[in-house]
């Protein structure tokens, strides 16, 4: 079967049917081109939801107030709920066992100088325990504790770009910042993977907010880190604990959604990463389509190849050809069609792919990749399948007698 003869024949019948070779060929390599190519954009709808939740921890609940729509135990609709820091100490109190963290946040925008420097700026008053929720890496100096939370200090710790925007390349660590007409020391710089953005938040601690804002005791919004071996079903039974606990305090009807709000990282995390697998299964399906069709075309042009050398077939078999021999011929003709241009629409794939990077990030496909394995086993399908779509006609052709086969018009 592997014999120079039988090579030096079907490279001699690739040279005189080039056409039909390469229309062969083509299909194969398309075929497998067009399903690495979209499996590789399912991974890449996968890489950007992990992404997009990547920023922050996924352990956590951002529990926001709202405004009730329903009148409820005496209290009338259209309440603007507020949350304090009873609120956060009632939270640790009832729910230990579920605790990793908590901290509150109280945002506000100001205008930030430095010497000749300024520029508007968000700033987040937060509890220590906020480094954990937003993953802050600190590149300089350190983050806000729990001395500071305690003695109300006038303590900021800056974002990257702010950095930039401000110092420049000077070290700020213990110099004096103007924000919204107060004078804070630079304690600390953080970078965050979440981007630019994110990189230009102000962080001081809570108390020294509320110290300011006439010595209030109210937060914005409550961020609660649960405990990673209570698993998402403890995450889901802790995140109803925690709604109806809020609910029945600030009472607030069990009906009305727009009291309160509790985003769930964890829930949403899950939710989307389901989406985002159906799609990539409806994806490689489609894709799947595509190899079906090239073994289809490929199947079709071998059963033409067969009828074109029907004469061709009954000479060698009246000259003494075993059927054996006839079918070894073209079954290797259409396995080495079949496996070059496999090969070849796959690497041009993977080619493509790797090219790719962030240029689809518009499109919400982050670094679309294939796994090799996926990737040659899918090749190998089609090789197969296309050594199958060889081997019907050709057995077809070694059983048709040499007397009817030299009458074949």
């Amino acid at each position: 079967m592997f014999s120079r003869d039988n090579w030096k024949e079907i490279f001699d019948t690739i040279k005189k049917n080039k056409l039909r070779t390469f229309l062969s060929g083509f299909t194969v390599a398309l075929g497998i081109f067009i399903f690495v190519v979209l499996f590789g954009f399912g991974n890449g709808l996968i890489n950007t939801f992990d992404d997009f939740f990547g920023d922050d921890a996924t352990n956590v609940f951002f529990i926001f107030p709202g405004k009730t729509t329903k009148p409820y135990k005496g209290y009338k609709s259209n309440r603007q709920i507020e949350f304090d820091n009873s609120d956060l100490a009632d939270i640790e109190k009832n729910f230990t066992m579920f605790l990793e963290y908590t901290t509150p946040r109280i945002t506000r925008g100001a205008l930030v100088k430095y010497n000749n420097e300024s520029n508007n700026y968000t700033t987040r008053a937060v509890a220590p325990a906020h480094q954990y929720a937003e993953k802050t890496i600190v590149m300089k100096g350190r983050f806000l504790n729990q001395e500071d939370i305690k003695n109300k200090t006038k303590y900021a710790v800056i974002g990257r770009l702010v950095e930039k925007d401000l110092f420049g390349t000077k070290n700020p660590i213990g110099e004096y910042i103007d924000i919204g007409g107060s004078a804070y020391m630079v304690i600390g710089v953080f970078q965050d993977e979440g981007g630019d953005n994110e990189e230009r938040y102000i962080y001081i601690p809570y108390t020294t907010r509320q110290l300011i804002e006439k010595n209030t005791d109210k937060i914005d919004q409550i961020i609660v880190g649960f405990r990673p071996e209570i698993g998402y079903v403890g995450a889901m039974a802790f995140d109803k604990s925690l709604d109806r606990f809020i609910r029945d305090k600030k009472n607030i009807s069990p009906e009305d959604q727009s009291g309160i709000f509790i985003r769930n990282v964890a829930d949403q995390l899950k939710q989307n990463q389901q989406f985002a697998r159906v799609l990539q299964i409806i994806v490689a399906f489609v894709a799947f389509g595509t190899i079906i069709a090239g073994i289809i075309g490929i199947s079709n042009i071998m059963v033409f190849v067969v009828k074109e050398r029907t004469k061709e077939l009954g000479i060698r078999k009246a000259l003494g050809a075993t059927p054996r021999s006839v079918i070894s011929t073209i079954l290797l003709e259409s396995v080495f069609i079949t496996t070059f241009s496999g090969f070849t629409g796959m690497l041009a794939g993977i080619a493509l792919l790797s090219s790719m990077g962030e240029k689809l990030e518009d499109f919400f496909i982050t670094n679309p990749f294939i796994d090799l394995g996926t990737a040659i086993f899918a090749t190998f399908i089609l090789i197969l399948f296309g050594a199958i779509a060889g081997y019907i006609p050709a057995k077809r052709a070694a059983n048709i007698k040499p007397i009817v086969a030299l009458r074949d018009e």
